[in-house]
């Protein structure tokens, strides 16, 4: 039997061994694209460090991320948007880690509760 946890990971792993090909180019990062989603905390020249903030029923805006590590402060259900047709559902477990590369994509909070995560994402 699969818990939620491996389902997670399984998908992550999937997604992160598929390159996906995008209908559009994004050059704007989470923090730009959606100022009122991603709090910056902290960006010099070696990282960019944002809280992402999204309350139930809302998403962020299309975006771009460098290669990053995400720790999900609380989970939640989310849908990820990662091309025009593509998307990911995933319960995310509060507390859980994530690393991923280079990445665009758009978050839905399709769950009862906020989600929040502390992303480091290299420069």
């Amino acid at each position: 039997m699969i818990n939620n946890t491996m389902k997670l990971l399984i998908l992550m792993s999937a997604l992160l061994l598929t390159e996906i090909s995008l209908a559009r180019e994004v050059n704007e990062h989470a923090n730009i694209a959606s100022p009122d989603k991603y709090q910056v905390l902290l960006e010099n020249e070696q990282v960019l460090v944002l809280r992402m903030t999204l309350k139930p029923g809302e998403s962020d805006n299309w975006h771009k991320h460098n290669a990053e590590t995400v720790y999900f402060e609380q989970g939640g259900k989310a849908k990820i948007k990662t091309s025009e047709a593509d998307f990911i559902e995933l319960d995310i477990p509060n507390g859980f880690v994530m690393w991923h590369d280079s990445w665009q994509h758009q978050v839905f909070n399709i769950g009862n509760s906020t989600i929040t995560a502390i992303i480091v994402e290299r420069k």
